[in-house]
């Protein structure tokens, strides 16, 4: 099993403490507990029953469906977990989780009950730098029909996607990315303005 890479940024200006790992969570299907909003929430309440120390949450948001068209609007919500030492733990706790809610995996990019996306683990790149920038820069065309078979970190698309960086931002604004040196709030303020404000908090 490939190790993690390790990337920082050579700045020492610009380094900051990122030894916590992020999480996103979204739903825009009622699960067996109730509407999304309820779901998003029990969602953080059944992570922290799993033995995993939720340090921060974010409020929730109301965020349009991604992509367009594919469904209804999503609640949106994000958490920061104490420590980053096994990535692959802590998705295979989310994966769990997620089938607990009824998350059906058969259509990518499809509508859910619940979806926890292991966003980040401290300054890990798995499995490699050259593997993450391959997926970092698959167009938007391949991205649809494209799974990777491997635990990809950073998520490779959350520099992109305003429904991760504005939750984010609730919680981990100074996180920076290992591999592109910016932080949340940096990532987020490079967002086209019409994406940043349909994210609204509920």
């Amino acid at each position: 099993m490939p190790q993690a890479t390790y990337c920082h940024n050579q700045d020492n200006n610009h380094r900051s403490d990122n030894q916590y790992t992020l999480i996103g969570l979204g739903s825009n299907l009622s699960s067996r507990v109730g509407p999304s909003e309820l779901t998003v929430s029990t969602a953080i309440e059944r992570i922290t029953d799993s033995h995993l120390t939720v340090e921060s949450r974010s409020r929730l948001f109301a965020t349009p469906c991604f992509p367009a068209g594919a469904g209804p609007d999503y609640v949106n919500a994000a958490i920061r977990v104490a420590g980053c030492d096994d990535p692959r733990k802590i998705l295979s706790i989310l994966h769990g989780i997620e089938a607990e809610f009824g998350r059906d995996r058969a259509e990518r990019w499809g509508q859910r009950t619940l979806d926890l996306d292991l966003i980040a683990c401290g300054d890990a790149v798995l499995p490699d730098h050259s593997t993450f920038e391959t997926w970092r820069a698959l167009p938007l065309e391949v991205q649809v029909g494209a799974t990777p078979d491997q635990l990809i970190l950073p998520h490779p698309r959350l520099q992109d996607r305003a429904f991760v960086l504005v939750p984010l931002a609730d919680i981990a604004p100074d996180w920076r990315h290992p591999v592109l040196g910016r932080t949340v709030q940096e990532m987020l303020a490079e967002l086209p303005e019409a994406e940043k404000t349909a994210v609204r908090p509920l």
